[in-house]
C-alpha cells in the first residue's frame, strides 16, 4: 500500500514538473526573454545659464524633482547686471538731454539766422532803392544848379544895366543857395546809405558765418543719437542678462542630475541640471542574437523592473539596431587573426512603453523584458 502511494506521488511529481517543463519551454518559445534591460532616454538635457554668470543665490530643485515648463529651476545673483543697468539708464537720460538741449540751439539758431539773413537781404535792397533815387534826385539838382548859375550870370548883367530890378538877381542868388545846400545834403544822405549798405552786407556776412554752425549742431545731434542708440542696446542687452539669471525648464520633466551647489560661482555654459524630459523614456534591451527570432518592430512586450518589483509596464518594439552593441564597444574586438573565443552578441532593441506609470521610472534603472515572438 505504501509503495503504491509513494509511486503516485512520484508519477504526480513527474507530471507537474513535465507540465511546469512544458509551460517554461512554451514561454520561451513564444517570447525572447532577457534581463540586459535599461531605462533610458534619447532627450536628457543639460541645463546651464545663457550667457549670464556669477554667484547661484538659489536652488528650487533636487535630484528626482519634477519641473514643469517655464519653472524657474535655479538663480544667480543679478546685482552686478541691474547696476550696470542702472549706470547705462542714468547715461542715456544724460544724452537724452543734452541731444534736446542742442535739438533747441538748433531751432533758434536756424530761426535766428534765418530773420537776420531775411532782414540783413531786405535792408541791403532798400538801402540800394533809396541810395538810387537820391542819386537821381542829387542828378537833377546837378542840372537844375547849372541852369539856376546861368540864370544867375544872366540876371547880374541885366542888373548891373538895370533892366531888371536887382530883387530878381538876389533871387536867383538865393535859389542857387538853395540848391548847393539841397546837393549838399543829398550827398550827405548817399553817403550815410552808403554806410548802412556795408553794415547790411556785413550782417549777411554774420548771418552767413552763423549758418555755418547748423551742420555742426547737427552733426553733434547725430553723434548724440548714435550713443544713445548704442547705449540702448547696451540696456537691451543687460535687462535680457537679468532675465538670464533666472534658469527655466524647458519642457516638463524630472531632474536627473543636480551638477552644482547654493553660493557656487559658475561661468555661462557650466551644465546645472540634468532633466529627462516627459514622455522620452524607453526600455533598452541588449538582446542575444540567439533570441532575436521572431522579435520584429511592433512585437508587443512585457516589461518589469527590479525597482518596483510589483509593477507591470507593457510596451512595443520601435527599433531594432542594424549593428550589435560590440561595434560601438570603446576597445572593439580584433578577429583579423582569425583567433577569437565564441559569445553571443547582443543587439540594441528600443522599446517604446505604453502602458505603467512613468512617473516613478528614472534613468538607467534595470529589469527584465519579455518580447512575443511574431509567428
Amino acid at each position: 500500500m505504501r509503495n503504491k502511494i509513494g509511486l503516485i506521488i512520484i508519477v504526480a511529481l513527474i507530471v507537474v514538473f513535465a507540465f511546469v517543463a512544458f509551460k517554461w519551454i512554451k514561454h520561451r518559445i513564444d517570447y525572447a526573454v532577457t534581463d540586459a534591460v535599461f531605462v533610458e532616454s534619447d532627450q536628457m538635457a543639460n541645463l546651464s545659464f545663457y550667457r549670464a554668470q556669477g554667484k547661484i543665490i538659489k536652488l528650487y530643485k533636487n535630484e528626482g524633482d519634477t519641473v514643469k515648463k517655464g519653472e524657474v529651476i535655479a538663480e544667480i545673483d543679478p546685482t552686478d547686471y541691474i547696476t550696470k543697468l542702472k549706470q547705462v539708464k542714468h547715461q542715456i537720460q544724460a544724452l537724452q538731454a543734452k541731444k534736446a538741449s542742442l535739438e533747441e540751439k538748433l531751432k533758434k539758431t536756424t530761426q535766428k539766422v534765418s530773420i537776420k539773413e531775411k532782414t540783413a537781404y531786405l535792408t541791403k535792397e532798400q538801402v540800394k532803392t533809396s541810395i538810387k533815387a537820391l542819386e537821381h534826385q542829387l542828378k537833377q539838382i546837378k542840372a537844375k544848379i547849372q541852369l539856376v548859375k546861368r540864370d544867375v550870370e544872366r540876371f547880374e548883367r541885366l542888373a548891373k544895366k538895370e533892366l531888371i530890378p536887382h530883387r530878381k538877381y538876389e533871387e536867383a542868388q538865393t535859389q542857387l543857395k538853395i540848391l548847393i545846400q539841397q546837393k549838399k545834403a543829398t550827398l550827405q544822405q548817399i553817403e550815410s546809405l552808403k554806410l548802412n549798405l556795408k553794415k547790411a552786407q556785413e550782417s549777411i556776412k554774420l548771418a552767413e558765418a552763423e549758418k555755418l554752425s547748423i551742420p555742426e549742431i547737427k552733426k553733434n545731434i547725430e553723434s548724440l543719437q548714435n550713443k544713445i542708440l548704442a547705449l540702448q542696446q547696451q540696456k537691451k542687452d543687460l535687462e535680457n542678462l537679468i532675465s538670464y539669471t533666472k534658469l527655466i525648464s524647458p519642457y516638463n520633466g524630472k531632474i536627473a542630475k543636480k551638477f552644482v551647489s547654493e553660493g557656487e560661482v559658475v561661468p555661462a555654459g557650466k551644465p546645472i541640471y540634468a532633466i529627462v524630459p516627459d514622455n522620452t523614456l524607453y526600455i533598452l534591451v541588449l538582446l542575444e542574437e540567439t533570441k532575436l527570432k521572431g522579435v520584429k518592430i511592433g512585437s508587443k512586450a512585457i516589461i518589469h523592473i527590479d525597482a518596483y518589483p510589483d509593477k507591470e509596464y507593457k510596451g512595443e518594439v520601435f527599433e531594432i539596431n542594424p549593428a550589435t552593441a560590440a561595434k560601438f564597444a570603446l576597445v572593439p574586438r580584433d578577429v583579423t587573426a582569425g583567433e577569437f573565443t565564441k559569445v553571443a552578441q547582443r543587439i540594441p532593441v528600443k522599446i517604446k512603453i505604453t502602458e505603467g506609470d512613468l512617473s516613478v521610472l528614472k534613468v538607467g534603472l534595470g529589469g527584465k523584458v519579455e518580447i512575443k515572438r511574431e509567428k
